[in-house]
């Protein structure tokens, strides 16, 4: 028995890492249809040990996609329903007095599972949306003067529906920038939307999928995305974008030191799961405005309406090496 654990830890062949990569993506695919872009750059923030943001309209497949994750990547999941009534503690976890004891002890909340699904996070008011800053930046929460570790592999994907909908309060600036990536899922084709509609229920078929990777399988994954090699042309290029988003005028707030970095390890992870034999421009483009939309802001007199168009226009803006 000792000798079968020991083999489970080892580190696993770049022929086996690729093989956990694709069955992931398979099943992914199998519940979410239509989307192998979104699919790719979800793994690529948690391959990157970043967090997800999914915006977009009621029903589009939020929801099911964060719960796939946590699914298919084998990990502890829970959810939690943001209102405007949650409190900080209905997240965190409260202390509790035991009388037989005669002390107090702490119960931990929901944000103490491995993936931690916030759905519609700007439901809720500040006040609760704050209890997930110090989760997502340290990894640890603070009660009462005692601080607790989070799990690893440790992963907040939040769902939320557009800020011009009722009962919604807009994520500050300050926690939009603890996300790694946000995307937006967007109508399914024709095709898969008559797959939708004459398959089998997506939340049963979710019920039905084996986990194809693991926790330890993922911490190695990780490990192997941050090594993944970018050349010094590759690292003058993303500069130049940086530079860009800081220097034009449509752009009153460019990319912080933190996002630079955070375009680096996603490039990192979209390459590894590519299985590209390095960074190359195309991973950049790919991420980049899952990775910079929500942290750009536009000029007053922008012409670009959107941050995605805004995104749009800096990759257009700058040469490619």
């Amino acid at each position: 028995m000792q000798q079968g654990n020991t083999l489970e830890k080892l580190p696993l062949s770049d022929d086996k890492q690729r093989a956990a990569i694709d069955a992931a993506r398979r099943s992914l695919g199998g519940i979410v249809l239509g989307k192998d872009a979104e699919i790719s750059l979800s793994l690529a923030c948690l391959f990157a040990r970043g967090h997800l943001l999914i915006e977009d309209l009621p029903g589009l497949g939020k929801t099911i996609l964060a719960q796939s994750l946590a699914r298919v990547l084998g990990l502890s999941f829970q959810r939690v329903q943001f209102t405007s009534d949650l409190l900080p503690a209905d997240i965190v976890g409260v202390s509790v007095f035991h009388q037989g004891s005669g002390q107090f002890q702490f119960q931990k909340g929901p944000i103490f599972a491995e993936l931690v699904l916030a759905d519609e996070v700007n439901r809720a008011t500040p006040k609760a949306q704050s209890a997930l800053l110090e989760a997502m930046e340290e990894r640890q929460v603070s009660v009462d003067g005692t601080t607790h570790e989070l799990p690893s592999p440790y992963f907040v994907v939040a769902t939320q529906n557009p800020s011009d909908q009722i009962g919604t309060f807009p994520l500050p600036e300050s926690q939009l920038d603890r996300f790694l990536m946000r995307l937006e899922l967007g109508y399914p084709n024709e095709d898969s939307e008559r797959a939708l509609l004459i398959g089998a229920d997506r939340r049963q078929l979710l019920t039905e999928i084996e986990p194809s990777l693991n926790p330890d399988i993922l911490r190695e994954l990780q490990k192997a995305a941050a090594r993944v090699h970018m050349t010094d042309p590759l690292v003058d290029y993303i500069q130049a974008l940086v530079r860009f988003t800081r220097e034009s005028p449509e752009i009153e707030i460019g990319l912080s030191p933190r996002g630079s970095l955070a375009l680096v390890a996603a490039a990192r992870a979209h390459a590894f799961i590519e299985n590209h034999s390095g960074v190359f421009p195309d991973d950049v483009q790919a991420v980049f405005v899952a990775v910079a939309g929500h942290r750009l802001k536009a000029a007053s007199n922008s012409a670009f309406r959107t941050q995605a168009e805004l995104s749009r226009h800096v990759l257009d803006s700058v040469r490619i090496p």
